[in-house]
């Protein structure tokens, strides 16, 4: 394939997934970016799952492009920004991050990318990577597809952080 074409399908990619995170208040926007931006540093050859869903913008960290082979999830809605382990409820977690009482599913509330930098953290996204049901790829830089984009959504904002007519 053409290098240039498959460079302006990667800036089309690139400027959807802004369009979605700029939806969100700009402080929660930023977390989203500075969130991604780790991960990917964490999961370099991980396949990045993008759902714009009803109730939360996701973007899944993946060994393959099946959604089944999600190892951790970057989760936002207008309430703020998590990170969402799919088989967190077998992680060890003696910093006692993790929420949820689900089955499987467990989550850490990311105020800060600093709270995804510390130790307690990390530990758990190691952890997942290690216990993964399906290994990350050794080599490659991932990939990012846009997975499902829903018609209708709640609302990215906060009551009284919504964007007026006129603002911008």
């Amino acid at each position: 394939m053409n290098p240039t074409r498959l460079k302006n399908q990667s800036e089309g990619l690139e400027k959807q997934i802004s369009e979605f995170i700029d939806r969100f208040d700009p402080k929660t926007a930023e977390i989203i970016r500075q969130c991604r931006e780790e991960l990917r540093k964490l999961l370099p050859t991980a396949t990045e799952l993008i759902y714009d869903n009803y109730n939360f913008f996701v973007i899944g960290y993946c060994s393959s492009t099946r959604p089944s082979s999600c190892i951790v999830s970057l989760a936002a809605a207008a309430s703020g920004v998590g990170l969402s382990f799919y088989h967190g409820a077998t992680l060890k977690d003696p910093a006692h991050l993790l929420l949820g009482t689900g089955r499987r599913n467990r989550f850490v509330r990311l105020p800060s990318v600093q709270a995804l930098q510390m130790p307690g953290a990390l530990a758990l996204i190691h952890q997942a990577i290690e216990f993964a049901p399906f290994p990350l790829p050794t080599a490659g830089g991932g990939s990012t597809i846009i997975q499902a984009v829903s018609a209708k959504q709640k609302p990215r904002r906060k009551a009284g952080n919504r964007i007026q007519v006129g603002d911008g």
